[in-house]
């Protein structure tokens, strides 16, 4: 998998980078998390303020567009990215509480 950005933007009154990009892959389209993990590394920030807002992937093609933002607090994240992006984003499952009978 290699990523290429094809836009980068500083949004200073927001406080974060908007990235527009490319995924190039030779299996089935990434993951969510593969995307961001990839993300982070390579734009030298934490797994944890890059939000993948949409992945699009053309049919028979072998990459997808993507659009994420890399804020740079968590706290700036949670008040501005909305609660359904959040959601998606966060790859820690809780663990389920265990009922015994």
């Amino acid at each position: 998998m290699d990523i290429q950005v094809i836009e980068a933007k500083n949004n200073t009154i927001l406080n974060r980078r908007e990235l527009v990009f490319k995924v190039i892959h030779d299996e089935s389209t990434p993951t969510r998390k593969s995307v961001v993990e990839r993300l982070a590394a390579t734009q030298n920030s934490k797994v944890g303020l890059v939000y993948v807002d949409s992945l699009k992937t053309e049919f028979g093609k072998r990459e997808t567009i993507g659009y994420a933002k890399i804020y740079e607090t968590a706290e700036r994240a949670k008040e501005i990215e909305r609660a359904h992006i959040i959601e998606r984003n966060t790859f820690n499952k809780p663990q389920e509480a265990k009922t015994e009978a």
